[in-house]
């Protein structure tokens, strides 16, 4: 091309392809070619031609187009997809598009083009979800205000051969699918960076934002470090109830426990302005508590406190604590925010403090401490009746023996977890964490997905920043089928939980979940690897590595990956999984994975 025949243009530049292409066409290369040659004929072409695009080239599996005006692009993308969800509802063979715009530059050769335009748009084509549309910056200032839709911002993404980040927006058909509040940026550039990529550090959302430390535990005892630990939580809920904040979760900020750190690391890696320090002294039956609240980009120490009070008045101190390192931050909270979620304190100090050993073996995360924390909840239970959370979280560690551990429970057991976690709402219907953890139980364990998704709901109207509740929420849209509300509640429950690898198992588990009944075989195979690397015993991830290996003809692999599964999981078998899997709402999700399990190689 010589420099005089050079033509340059400003432009909107679409670009789409199918997800899952390769496993389509390896399935049922006739029925995709002719699937394709529908949606073209029906969908596609008809809406570039009636909001003024130029199909510039076309793929196997792809197309590109040229738009004068970005919110042509816009309108047109989005009504490919609504028309292709309609369709997909109906045919047996359903072909996803992922669709990626940007404005810029173009350079014309003939009917072709060329540039930086056209490859900011493949690229962000790239990174879009399966079913969706995604900006470039440069494109959604173009369309901002000027659409019916909705925009939520993923962040800023490093682009193959894009020399600069480029900030994403994902296009939304209404107002709650970019999430309550869209001016805040998702989790860490997204949640596909945070969990692929981890070197990318979550930016700091438009509200202020806080991770409380571990707590140092002065008592001259190790012993009482699970009370100290204690107090962190309650005052990191207590924290948490405050809407116009931004509180990480207990488990991401107690990563830095026993090591060195730099405050400003601290800041940077869990995305928050402010960090607050303190120690813990328990003497007798006085407790004293101290704080100092630092920012983290300076380091400067903004406040420090000291709280004192006898052993039976500590729930007063943490919400002393809380309120004071509110009003250190952000005057203008008033204390009525932070009592949305009314909590029920223990009748006895004894409950209670089982309740706090209970916890701690809880996050030792193995079978072993999984069953002394039940030990140690009804031990709370027996001398505290009314103490919602000791019954919800006795009955928690019976659900995470199956679901986690691979021990089966018996219906007697099952039938008293949920008869404990209904029994726990009674006693404490406003509270957070009993609406959250019983969401799970009544809607995974007794298979009522619309209950356990209402109370998910509830618990994070009361607290939405309790990361728990948000990955709760997307696991069971999941299973219910709704996958942009189950992406939008998992990019939260990472973004409040970055750091805790079991938060981060949990979300993987649920993106899992939402890639096996969208069909979706490279992620379910990214995700999978990303479960191994953090825990290589996970059962979801081999047994997804495995069946892809089996639909990619790799015999070898799919026999070594079978054998890893039986040795680690002797009794393991196709009932099992069932049992554990076949809770979908829709008929067509479960089928997908009901011929996963029976191509498994598992015993019957």
């Amino acid at each position: 091309m010589t420099a005089e025949r050079i033509q340059r243009r400003l432009a909107a530049v679409l670009a789409a392809d199918v997800a899952g292409y390769s496993r389509l066409m390896g399935a049922d290369e006739v029925g995709t070619l002719a699937a394709l040659k529908s949606h073209r004929r029906d969908v596609i072409d008809p809406a570039i031609a009636t909001h003024g695009g130029r199909i510039v080239k076309t793929t196997g599996d792809g197309i590109l187009v040229e738009f004068a005006s970005a919110v042509s692009a816009v309108t047109c993308a989005m009504a490919v997809q609504s028309e292709m969800i309609e369709r997909n509802a109906r045919a047996p063979l359903k072909i996803v598009f992922r669709m990626g715009i940007n404005v810029g530059d173009i350079i014309v050769d003939g009917d072709d083009i060329f540039g930086d335009g056209v490859n900011v748009a493949a690229r962000v084509e790239n990174e879009c979800e399966p079913g969706g549309v995604y900006l470039s910056d440069d494109a959604f200032r173009q369309v901002r205000g000027k659409t019916p839709f909705f925009f939520q911002d993923v962040g800023e993404r490093t682009l193959k051969n894009i020399a600069r980040p480029i900030r994403i927006h994902a296009v939304r058909m209404r107002e709650d699918e970019a999430g309550p509040d869209v001016s805040i940026p998702a989790a860490a550039a997204g949640l596909r960076s945070i969990l692929l990529d981890p070197s990318r550090p979550p930016l700091l959302p438009n509200k202020p934002s806080i991770a409380i430390l571990p707590f140092q535990n002065m008592s001259g005892d190790p012993e009482q470090d699970y009370f100290a630990d204690g107090m962190v939580e309650d005052i990191t809920t207590a924290l948490s109830r405050f809407k116009s904040l931004l509180v990480i979760a207990r488990n991401s900020s107690f990563a830095y426990k026993g090591k060195t750190f730099d405050i400003k690391q601290v800041g940077r890696e869990l995305g928050v302005r402010y960090v607050l320090e303190g120690s813990v002294r328990r003497a007798g039956g006085v407790v004293r508590i101290t704080g100092q609240l630092i920012e983290a980009e300076t380091g400067a120490h903004l406040w420090a406190n000291r709280f004192d009070g006898a052993l039976e008045n500590v729930f007063d101190l943490q919400d002393s604590v809380a309120r004071s390192v509110a009003s250190a931050i952000f005057p203008q909270l008033i204390s009525a925010d932070a009592n949305q979620a009314a909590r029920k304190s223990p009748d006895t100090w004894d409950g209670y403090d089982h309740y706090l050993r209970g916890l701690a073996l809880v996050r030792q995360r193995t079978l072993e401490g999984n069953r002394q924390a039940q030990a140690e909840f009804e031990k709370a239970m027996s001398l505290d009746s009314t103490f919602a959370p000791a019954y919800v979280q006795a009955a928690f560690c019976v659900h995470n023996r199956f679901w986690g551990y691979l021990v089966p429970f018996t219906e007697a057991e099952r039938t008293e977890a949920i008869r404990r976690a209904v029994y726990a709402l009674q006693l404490a219907p406003d509270h957070d964490s009993v609406l959250g953890i019983s969401a799970y139980i009544i809607g995974n364990m007794n298979r009522e997905l619309e209950r356990g998704l209402a109370l998910a709901d509830q618990s994070l109207d009361l607290n939405p920043n309790l990361a728990q509740a948000w990955a709760i929420k997307g696991y069971l849209s999941a299973l219910a089928g709704d996958l942009v509300v189950a992406r939008h509640a998992l990019d939260q429950a990472t973004r409040l939980n970055p750091v805790d690898s079991g938060n981060v198992i949990g979300v993987l588990r649920g993106y899992l979940t939402a890639s096996w009944v969208m069909e979706s075989r490279d992620d379910c195979v990214a995700w999978a690897k990303k479960l191994i690397s953090l825990y290589p015993e996970d059962v979801h991830a081999l047994f997804t590595l495995n069946d892809a290996a089996i639909l990619a003809g790799d015999a070898s692999e799919a026999k070594r990956l079978l054998g890893r599964i039986t040795e680690l999981y002797p009794k393991l078998s196709k009932p099992f999984l069932r049992d554990m899997y076949l809770r979908y709402r829709k008929p067509e999700h479960q089928s997908v994975v009901e011929a996963a399990i029976n191509r498994s190689g598992l015993p019957d």
